[in-house]
């Protein structure tokens, strides 16, 4: 079974994926956007994985590709496949389902908790500290079931058809890509309510473990 990822800067990797795959006997191939890499015809994979980025979806003047990637993804959601979204990519999904995807009303970065919304399919514990790192949210498209919610962000997550699965948070990340994301967008650390710290960001890493079962949980109920 081939994964496909799309890859929209350099500095956001597959994180704990890519060895939830290795360890399944799973292939991986990936596009990276930022590099004018072409998309792949879609028969070429099974799932597709769509990672984030700092960018927004409307910002097409500055990323170009954006406009293909859009079309690509709702072909691949017209198909079938099995999709994840992570953050960008999760609003990247929202869009491609005809979803609007809007400045939040709080920036979220940094450890924060998620309660599984009633009635949402057992993806998720019912609650959990997750990695975030968003400004942006979208609405649930028509269809789909939210999964999660926390303070500053009622729209955490869908479910599509139980076959494409959105996350607006990181629930992928390792220490050396929370590492990377300060390293990159650490200008994003100033004093708002939903905002912490490197520091404290840096002492959130203990939950890493339990959200990493968590995920693998997830992939694996796909």
């Amino acid at each position: 079974m081939n994964i496909h990822w799309l890859q929209h800067v350099p500095f956001e990797e597959l994180g704990m994926i890519r060895t939830w795959a290795r360890d399944r006997g799973m292939t991986l191939t990936r596009t990276r956007l930022f590099a004018g890499e072409a998309l792949p015809e879609p028969d070429s994979f099974d799932w597709l994985i769509v990672m984030g980025g700092p960018m927004g979806i409307h910002d097409h003047d500055e990323y170009p590709w954006l406009t293909d990637e859009k079309r690509f993804i709702r072909t691949c959601i017209k198909d079938g496949k099995k999709m994840v979204g992570i953050c960008l990519g999760a609003q990247l999904m929202a869009d491609a389902l005809n979803a609007r995807v809007y400045p939040g009303p709080q920036k979220e970065i940094g450890w924060f908790p998620i309660t599984r919304t009633d009635h949402a399919p057992m993806l998720l514990p019912e609650q959990m500290t997750v990695f975030h790192w968003h400004g942006d949210t979208f609405e649930i498209p028509d269809g789909a079931t939210r999964i999660a919610s926390s303070s500053a962000c009622e729209n955490q997550g869908f479910i599509y058809k139980n076959h494409v699965v959105a996350l607006q948070f990181h629930m992928e990340t390792t220490l050396d890509g929370m590492e990377s994301l300060i390293s990159n967008c650490g200008h994003e650390l100033v004093d708002l309510p939903y905002v912490q710290s490197a520091e404290a960001i840096r002492a959130g890493a203990d939950n890493i473990h339990t959200m990493h079962r968590a995920m693998e949980r997830l992939l694996d109920s796909l």
